[in-house]
């Protein structure tokens, strides 16, 4: 028997601008928890057959938002481990409304700590030119979003990961003890 048998829910979602430690992260505290890890972003570049950034060139932000939807929809009714949200998929009233049923962690990033994380990173679309101006944008357009649709808020600047481990599965283990 799985520990995620007795729940119809992820056991956490992760939300926070890009940089923050969603998915490296997120994939530490699945594997202390013994869980799954799903990251949505890898989820939809598995559905549509190309990578985040070719479908942001290809198809367009509004189309990647549209997909980005319907997958977060599906990993947070099927997934039943720890499911890290893209930066932008909470901006989505629909998704918003969906994670109020969750229990949901917002890493929480300094600018210069998320900007050494990601650097020169081509990979992120919305980050490509001034990275520090984009994240400064990013940051101050999704915080109270992401205030809003969370359960927890975790400071990630200046922890080392094994540190955010910790406090991490610490939170989400007392919260599916509650």
């Amino acid at each position: 028997m799985s520990n995620t048998d007795h729940i119809d829910r992820p056991v956490c979602v992760i939300v926070g601008v890009p940089g923050s430690g969603k998915s490296s992260l997120g994939r530490r505290v699945a594997n202390r928890l013994k869980v799954c890890f799903a990251d949505t972003d890898q989820l939809i570049e598995k559905s549509v057959g190309m990578s985040v950034p070719d479908i942001f060139i290809t198809m367009g932000e509004a189309e990647f938002r549209r997909i980005e939807e319907e997958v977060v929809a599906c990993a947070l009714r099927d997934e039943r481990g720890v499911v890290s949200l893209g930066g932008g998929a909470v901006m989505n009233p629909n998704t918003s409304a969906l994670l109020a049923e969750q229990v949901v962690v917002w890493l929480r990033v300094s600018l210069s700590d998320a900007a050494n994380r990601v650097g020169m990173n081509t990979a992120r679309p919305l980050l490509l030119g001034n990275v520090r101006g984009q994240l400064k944008s990013l940051m101050d357009e999704r915080s109270s979003t992401y205030e809003a649709v969370s359960t927890f808020v975790v400071d990630t600047s200046g922890k080392s990961l094994k540190v955010l481990t910790d406090e991490l599965a610490g939170l989400v283990q007392g919260a599916a003890n509650a």
